[in-house]
C-alpha cells in the first residue's frame, strides 16, 4: 500500500513504496505504543484482552431478533452446523456465527470495499482508498441490494440483523482483539452496524481478484514503447491449442433455461464446437496494494476442478473435486459451515454445506442435498482500458466534446483532516491514470491496440490529453448476490443453469454433479462483445466503435452435460476451440495444469474404477512441466564447474515431483527463476516482465527449440548463444541455492526454500515484532509451484521463493453419500489469533489431507463438540 500522492492525478513516481501492513504499522504505531504493548505482555492483560473475543461455543443465548431457537453444532474444528425452522432465524444465525469468528476480517474488508482504511489506518492509505473509491464498489454494491427481489433482500436483511444482534453485546476488544491493538492509535474509532451492501461489495472485490487479463493489457500497454510487435507476441504466445486441452471440446445441445434435461441422454446431441452452427512485501504501486487486501491476480492465481462420471466411479455415483488457488492470508478466505432448514420446504428450502466468505450470506462452493458445484476462474477479457482525450471538463466522443461525469468523494482521515477527490468518468468508465503508475504510465506513452496489433495512437486523434479509463463487467450492478441463493437451492442442472444465468461477476466455470449421476459444465458470467478491437490492448475511447457492443447471449455460452469422456476438467485454460464465434480472450492460463490433470484421471480411468482417493492423490501431485523440460534440455550439457555438474545431475535422476523434501526440486525451481531472470530481465535495458510462469514456461519452450533466437545472448552477462546461456545459468542457480542452504546438496530441500509465511494482513505486517508476534504464524514448508496442480506460486525472479498463492481450501464431493466427502481450508475456522481454531488445519493443508466432511443429522450429531442454542 502506499503513500498517497501529492494531488489526486500526480503519478506513482512520488508515491513511498512500501508494504501495506508496514505503513499501517508506520502510522499506527510509535515508540511508546511499542512500550505499552511490551508493558501489557508483562502483566498478563493481553492473554486476558485475547480471550475476551473468542465466541461462546455452547449453552444458551438470547438474542433479539430471532423467531425461535437456532441450534449451532460445531465440531472439534469449529466448523458450524446451523438448524433453524425458517430461513430468516438461519441467515440470522449465519450473520451471528460468522461475527463470532471473524467480525475483524468482515469489518476491515467492508472498509477495503468502501475506500475507507483511512478511517482505521490513516492517510497511509490514501492512494489505495482513492483508487477503490475511483472503482465505487460499494455504490455498486448498494444498487445491486436496491434490485433484489422481497425474498433474497430479506436474507441479507436477516444476515446484517444476526450481526448487528453480536455487535449490540460485543464492541471493541469484545469483538476481536485487532480493536484493542487499533485503540492504540485510534482510540475513537467505533464499529458501525453491518448492512446488506457490506455483504455484496465482497463480491466485487473477488471480481477483481479474479479480473482475468488486465494486468497482460497492462504489461503489453508499456512494452510498447521499448518492443517490437515481433518480441511482443513472443513473449504472449497465443495459447497451445495443438497440445493442451480446451475445457468443452464438444458444446452440448440443451433445453433453454427453464426447461429440465432429459437425465438420461447421456452424450446425445453433442456438437463439435469446432464446426456446429450455435443456437444459444513490497508494494510498487496501487494497483499491487489493492491485491495486497482483497488478493493477488498476478502468479498462482487460478484453481482446479474436474468432475468424473458415474461410469468411472466406485461408487457407482459422480465425484467432484475443487481447489481455488488465492493468495495466501491468515485467516484463510473461506469460512466453513453448514445451512439447514429443520424442515426443508418452500419457505425454507436451504440444506446445504460448503465454503462461504465471513460477511456473506449463503455458501459459495458446496453441495446440497441433490446437487454439488465447484468454481475455477473462467480467465476471460472482462476489463478493457481506453485511451480518452480530455479538454478541460470535457472528453471526445464520436467528433463532440461530451461533459466528464464527476463527483466528489470526502475521506475522513484518522488522525488527519478530511481528504476529498474528484472522480471522473466518461462512457466508457472511470478514469483511472494518475491513481497508478502503469495506467499513468500508458497516458504519458500511450498506444493502442487494434485486433491484436500495436501501434501508436492515430495521428487524426483529436485534441487535448490523453487519460485511461477502465470498462469492467464489475463496474455496474449485476446479479451474483441472487446466484448464490440459486446455487443453494438448485436441484437439478436446469437449476443449476438457470443460477449459471445469474452468476455474472466473477465470471466463473461452474461444474455440477447430481445424485442421480449427471455431470456437467456451464460458462456463467456477463462477458462482452467488442466493436473493432480486442481487448488486448488500451483502445480509442473517443470512437463507439470500439465500445462494447453487449454481451453475449447466455444460451450461446459453451455447456457441456455427460459428455462421452465421462469427466470434465477446468483449470483456467481454454473454454472452447479457435471457431468458437465469439472473441472470449488470448490470455487464458496456458493449460499445464489442465493437462496434467487430465493425464491422471484418464490413468484412473484406466486402472479403473476412479476413488475418492485417485482424486485427493491428483490434488497434491507436484508434477513441475518446466522442471522436467529443463532436465531434458541440460541432459548434455557439462559446465565445467564439478558442483554445478552435480547438481545438474540431480536433475537427471529426478521424477520432476516438486515434492517439499526433494534436493533436485530445489535446484531446478531456482535454476527456472536464474534462467528467466538471464534471458528476459538481468542486465537488459529493456527488461520483460516476469510475471505468469504459465505464460513464460511456453515461452521458453519455444527457445528451447530456437537455439537461434536473440534472446539466448545477453552482452551484459557476457554470454552468446544458447549453450553458454544454459550454463551461465545453471553455475548462477548454483550458486544461489548454495547461499541459500549451503554447500552439502543433500540438504537442498524445496519446502524450506519454498516455505509459506502465514500473515495478518493487517497488523502482522506492522513491522513491529510483538504485534506481529501475536497474529502471524509459519513459515510451514510446502511442495508445489506455479502452474503445478499443487499450485503454490512464488514471484519469479524477486529472489524470494516463499509462496505466496496456494490452493485456498481442497474438496471433494460424494455424491453416492455425502457423509464420504471430505473438505481442507489453509488455516482454520476462526479469525482469532491464539483460537485453537485459528490454524489447526494447516498440517493437514500441507499435506493435501482432508477431513471427513459430516453432512447427515446423523453424521453432524456424531461429530458435534459442542452445542450454542440461540433463543429469541
Amino acid at each position: 500500500m502506499s503513500k498517497p500522492p501529492a494531488s489526486p492525478y500526480a503519478t506513482d513516481d512520488t508515491v513511498q513504496r512500501r508494504s501495506v501492513g508496514r505503513a499501517i504499522g508506520i502510522t499506527l504505531f510509535t515508540i511508546v505504543a511499542i512500550v505499552v504493548v511490551i508493558a501489557l505482555v508483562a502483566i498478563g492483560f493481553v492473554t486476558y484482552t485475547v480471550q475476551r473475543s473468542f465466541p461462546q461455543l455452547s449453552g444458551e443465548v438470547t438474542v433479539t431478533g430471532l423467531d425461535d431457537e437456532v441450534t449451532v453444532q460445531r465440531d472439534a474444528l469449529g466448523i458450524p452446523t446451523i438448524t433453524a425452522d425458517s430461513s430468516h432465524d438461519l441467515f440470522f444465525a449465519q450473520g451471528y456465527v460468522q461475527a463470532q469468528d471473524r467480525f475483524w476480517e468482515m469489518d476491515f474488508r467492508r472498509h477495503v470495499t468502501s475506500g475507507r482504511l483511512s478511517e482505521l489506518f490513516g492517510e497511509s492509505q490514501l492512494g489505495t482508498d482513492k483508487f477503490l473509491r475511483t472503482l465505487g464498489w460499494h455504490e455498486i454494491a448498494e444498487q445491486e441490494v436496491e434490485a433484489l427481489n422481497d425474498t433474497e433482500r430479506a436474507y441479507y436483511d436477516a444476515y446484517a440483523d444476526g450481526v448487528n444482534a453480536y455487535l449490540a453485546e460485543h464492541q471493541g476488544a469484545d469483538a476481536s482483539f485487532e480493536y484493542a491493538v487499533l485503540g492504540l492509535q485510534n482510540p475513537d474509532y467505533k464499529i458501525e452496524p453491518w448492512t446488506p451492501a457490506d455483504s455484496v461489495a465482497w463480491l466485487e472485490a473477488m471480481a477483481w481478484d479474479l479480473r482475468s487479463n488486465i494486468e497482460s493489457e497492462t504489461e503489453r500497454a508499456v512494452l510498447a514503447s521499448d518492443f517490437t510487435q515481433e518480441q511482443i507476441d513472443e513473449l504472449y504466445p497465443g495459447y497451445p491449442f495443438d497440445r493442451n486441452p480446451v475445457i468443452v471440446p464438444k458444446i452440448s445441445t440443451v433445453p433453454a433455461v427453464g426447461t429440465a434435461p432429459d437425465a438420461t441422454a447421456e452424450g446425445e446431441g453433442e456438437t463439435d464446437a469446432d464446426t456446429s452452427a450455435i443456437e444459444w512485501t513490497q508494494v510498487d504501486s496501487v494497483i499491487e496494494a489493492v491485491g495486497e487486501l482483497v488478493g493477488d491476480a498476478g502468479e498462482g492465481i487460478g484453481s482446479n476442478s474436474w468432475v468424473v462420471s458415474s461410469a468411472n466411479t466406485d461408487t457407482g455415483k459422480p465425484l467432484l473435486a475443487n481447489d481455488p488457488h488465492l493468495g495466501a492470508s491468515l485467516p484463510s478466505v473461506w469460512h466453513q459451515i453448514q445451512l439447514k432448514c429443520s424442515d426443508v420446504t418452500d419457505e425454507c428450502p436451504f440444506d446445504v454445506a460448503g465454503f462461504s466468505f465471513s460477511g456473506l450470506p449463503g455458501v459459495v462452493i458446496g453441495h446440497n442435498e441433490r446437487v454439488a458445484w465447484g468454481f475455477t476462474n473462467l480467465t476471460t477479457d472482462v476489463t478493457d482500458l481506453y485511451l480518452e482525450k480530455i479538454q478541460g471538463d470535457s472528453y471526445w466522443y464520436d467528433g463532440a466534446l461530451v461533459p466528464l461525469q464527476t463527483h466528489t468523494e470526502t475521506f475522513k482521515v484518522a488522525g488527519g483532516p478530511d481528504v476529498e477527490l474528484d472522480v471522473r468518468s466518461t462512457a466508457n468508465g472511470p478514469i483511472v491514470s494518475g491513481l497508478t503508475d502503469d495506467f499513468t504510465e500508458i497516458a504519458e506513452h500511450p498506444y493502442v491496440g487494434t485486433g491484436g496489433t500495436v501501434t501508436e495512437p492515430p495521428a487524426d486523434a483529436p485534441e487535448g490529453e490523453y487519460a485511461v479509463s477502465l470498462r469492467w463487467t464489475a463496474l455496474q450492478p449485476g446479479t451474483t448476490a441472487s446466484a448464490i441463493f440459486a446455487l443453494n437451492t438448485a436441484k437439478d442442472f436446469d437449476d443449476f443453469r438457470g443460477a449459471a444465468a445469474l452468476f455474472d461477476v466473477p465470471a466463473q466455470n461452474l461444474i455440477y454433479a447430481d445424485v442421480d449421476g449427471n455431470i456437467g459444465y456451464q460458462t456463467p458470467g456477463k462477458l462482452p462483445i467488442r466493436g473493432a478491437g480486442d481487448g488486448s490492448m488500451p483502445q480509442p475511447g473517443w470512437s463507439s466503435e470500439y465500445a462494447w457492443q453487449g454481451f453475449i447471449p447466455f444460451e450461446s455460452l459453451p455447456v457441456s452435460y455427460n459428455p462421452d469422456e465421462g469427466y470434465i476438467v477446468t483449470a483456467n485454460n481454454a473454454i472452447v476451440g479457435q471457431d468458437y464465434p465469439y472473441f472470449l480472450t488470448n490470455d487464458w492460463d496456458y493449460g499445464w495444469r489442465a493437462a496434467r490433470i487430465t493425464e491422471l484421471i484418464e490413468r484412473a480411468i484406466a486402472k479403473g474404477p476412479v476413488t475418492a482417493d485417485d482424486l485427493n492423490a491428483i490434488q497434491a501431485d507436484n508434477y513441475s512441466y518446466m522442471g522436467m523440460r529443463l532436465t531434458a534440455a541440460y541432459a548434455d550439457i557439462e559446465t565445467g564447474d564439478s558442483r554445478t555438474d552435480a547438481a545438474l545431475d540431480l536433475l537427471q535422476e529426478w521424477d520432476a515431483q516438486a515434492s517439499a523434501d526433494s534436493a533436485a526440486a530445489a535446484y531446478a525451481s531456482v535454476l527456472w527463476d536464474t534462467l528467466a531472470q538471464n534471458v528476459f530481465a538481468k542486465g537488459r535495458e529493456n527488461p520483460a516482465p516476469l510475471t505468469g510462469q504459465g505464460r513464460l514456461f511456453l515461452v521458453m519452450d519455444n527457445l528451447l527449440a530456437d537455439d537461434s533466437s536473440p534472446w539466448w545472448t545477453n552482452d551484459e552477462l557476457g554470454v552468446d548463444g544458447m549453450r553458454e546461456m544454459l550454463k551461465r545459468s545453471a553455475i548462477d542457480a548454483y550458486e544461489r541455492l548454495a547461499k541459500e542452504q549451503g554447500d552439502n546438496q543433500s540438504r537442498w530441500n524445496w519446502g524450506s526454500l519454498h516455505a509459506l509465511p502465514l500473515t495478518s494482513g493487517t497488523f502482522g505486517e506492522s513491522g513491529i515484532a510483538p504485534i506481529e508476534w501475536f497474529f502471524n504464524r509459519g513459515p510451514f514448508p510446502v511442495g508445489g509451484g506455479s502452474s503445478v496442480v499443487n499450485a503454490t506460486g512464488w514471484d519469479l525472479g524477486s529472489g524470494d521463493f516463499s509462496t505466496i498463492t496456494v490452493p485456498s481450501m481442497r474438496m471433494i464431493v460424494n455424491l453416492d453419500d455425502f457423509d464420504h466427502s471430505r473438505w481442507n481450508q489453509l488455516t482454520g475456522e476462526s479469525g482469532h489469533a491464539f483460537h485453537t481454531n485459528y490454524t489447526d488445519q494447516v498440517a493437514s493443508w500441507q499435506k493435501a489431507e482432508l477431513t471427513p466432511w459430516a453432512y447427515s443429522s446423523k453424521a453432524v450429531t456424531a461429530a458435534t463438540t459442542d452445542t450454542l442454542i440461540l433463543k429469541p
